[in-house]
């Protein structure tokens, strides 16, 4: 079977001229509510287009559908011992039972953050009708820690439930309680910072990575990150509490003076309190500069937009966005209910503008095609597959818990290739050997098999005994780009297994789901629809969202 090579990505959209259409606006969206802006939406604010949500939103006004998609979901349940084998026990956890509050034991550390990983992407897989779980993951990658550099599974949990509990929260105030977190102050070392020696870590990347960034005006200085360290000094963990406490005595209760980019501020000594004044000071002088919100928000734009963030971009969108987040003291959800409400997101040169990332290749392919994870009842299959499944995103350059470094992921800054990056030598390839597996064997458990549900796909689809409208249909849902009347009939002729009248799919068809159980019936359609799904998953334009 001719299969395409994989050479190209679209053009980065050109610069608006006088004679484009001023329709790329943060002005709310008034066109056309089809399922290709439904698709569009699911794929950005959620993995994948799942074919029930698509009917779902089909139902709701474009209001109604991203009210809805904007709800923070329920907490799901928490990680459980699901590793306990033959060579491990947990002595502390019990099997099939929460780890998250068992005190740290080196041993079983290890096994604990792996499950942690598993337990994640289950949370992306089954996710509900929101944003949440992209959410988590965005914030993750702005202000990441390394699950295995922290090694305490309990505050890498306990730190992506502060990133949920935040997600759509007040920015501001997810600041300090990360800048308070205990594994934060254990992964940039804050719980050192000591008035002796000051360390800068966390003060250096609270300003260069997480709250004012590297743009054009980001003036602050190194005297800035001196004297931002100072005030963070005397914060520390209690390893057998797992909880923050200010140590008065190692704090620097001298005057901290910051340069002309914060207005020449000085952060007056406070002897005999607690550390939280000043933090509370720092935080506040931070966010009352102007690059913090405009900052913030050319980082989502590049995570649920585009990468190229062009002047034109810049002043139609970023510059009122900052504003929208400044008015509303810093709260995200205004700022994301204007942007992906507005023309500019639904513009057709938004479309097909990303790469999926590893994460969204993956999960994105579970959902839409309804495959099937391991129960919640069945902790040794679910801990087993999502094993796998995790271990794939690390060679799919996405360490799901475990970013490169304190940065996030390249793809999401590395100027000039951003999410082009994805894509390299090393990983186009697994991401074909990971279809062909889910695909064709599946990947199986002692007691389980996760495999592309195609069938249960394919009966979700309208008229899908026309092998016209089932091509037809499938390019529309899973490509953003146009296709090739050549290649619509390459697909055609895989489910009519080379014959020429269309009746030799319908027939097909119509046989199996007049008996779906009946093995030989059943056999015929999937003996078809699995070099049609493989044809299909494996072009360019399946790796763009």
């Amino acid at each position: 079977m001719k299969r395409r090579t994989f050479l190209h990505f679209p053009q980065a959209e050109a610069t608006p001229t006088a004679t484009t259409p001023i329709n790329g606006d943060l002005s709310p969206y008034t066109g056309e509510w089809s399922k290709t802006q439904i698709i569009h939406l699911s794929r950005r604010l959620l993995f994948g287009a799942n074919l029930e949500d698509v009917a779902h939103f089909e139902n709701l006004s474009v209001e109604q559908a991203i009210e809805e998609l904007l709800t923070l979901s329920p907490k799901p349940p928490v990680p459980i011992n699901n590793y306990n084998d033959d060579e491990f026990t947990d002595p502390a956890v019990p099997f099939g039972e929460p780890w998250i509050n068992a005190a740290y034991d080196n041993q079983a550390e290890g096994r604990r953050i792996w499950s942690l990983k598993g337990w994640w992407l289950g949370n992306m897989i089954e996710q509900e009708r929101s944003i949440t779980e992209k959410m988590i993951l965005f914030w993750f990658n702005h202000i990441p820690i390394k699950f295995y550099d922290v090694f305490y599974g309990k505050w890498d949990y306990d730190y992506i439930e502060l990133l949920r509990k935040y997600a759509l929260g007040n920015f501001k105030e997810m600041m300090r309680a990360i800048t308070l977190d205990p594994a934060m102050l254990h992964f940039l070392n804050g719980q050192y910072n000591d008035k002796s020696a000051p360390d800068e870590n966390y003060s250096r990347e609270l300003q260069e990575l997480f709250c004012i960034g590297k743009g054009p005006d980001a003036n602050y200085t190194e005297g800035d990150v001196q004297a931002a360290a100072r005030i963070l000094t005397g914060w520390r963990v209690n390893y057998d509490t797992g909880r923050t406490y200010f140590a008065a005595g190692r704090h620097d209760n001298n005057d901290k003076v910051f340069s002309e980019f914060y207005g020449n501020r000085v952060i007056q000594k406070t002897p005999g309190r607690n550390g939280s004044q000043e933090l509370d000071e720092l935080l506040d002088m931070i966010f009352e500069n102007n690059e913090c919100a405009l900052f913030i928000c050319r980082k989502l734009y590049r995570f649920f937009v585009h990468h190229d963030i062009n002047e034109w971009a810049e002043e139609m969108v970023i510059v009122p966005l900052a504003e929208i987040f400044r008015n509303n003291d810093y709260e995200i959800l205004p700022v994301l209910k204007t942007l992906f409400s507005s023309q500019h997101f639904f513009d057709q040169l938004r479309v097909g503008a990303l790469v999926k990332s590893p994460l969204d290749f993956i999960v994105s392919m579970y959902r839409d095609f309804n495959t099937p994870i391991p129960a919640q009842i069945s902790p040794r299959n679910r801990y087993e597959h999502n094993g796998h499944v995790v271990y794939q995103s690390y060679l799919f350059d996405q360490d799901i818990g475990d970013p490169p470094n304190v940065a996030g992921w390249p793809a999401y800054y590395q100027v000039p290739n951003f999410d082009k990056s994805w894509i390299n030598t090393n990983t186009l390839p697994r991401r074909a050997a990971f279809t062909d597996w889910i695909l064709w064997a599946g990947i199986s458990t002692d007691n389980f098999l996760a495999q592309l549900n195609l069938l249960d796909t394919v009966a979700q689809i309208p008229e899908a005994d026309d092998p016209n409208k089932l091509v037809n249909f499938m390019i529309e849902w899973q490509y953003t780009t146009p296709v090739s009347d050549s290649f619509r009939q390459q697909l055609k002729a895989i489910l009519l297994s080379g014959q020429v009248n269309d009746y030799y799919w319908t027939d097909a068809w119509f046989r199996y789901t007049q008996t779906p159980n009946h093995e030989m019936r059943r056999e015929t359609v999937l003996n078809r629809l699995k070099p049609f799904f493989y044809t299909l998953l494996h072009q360019e334009e399946y790796h763009l969202i």
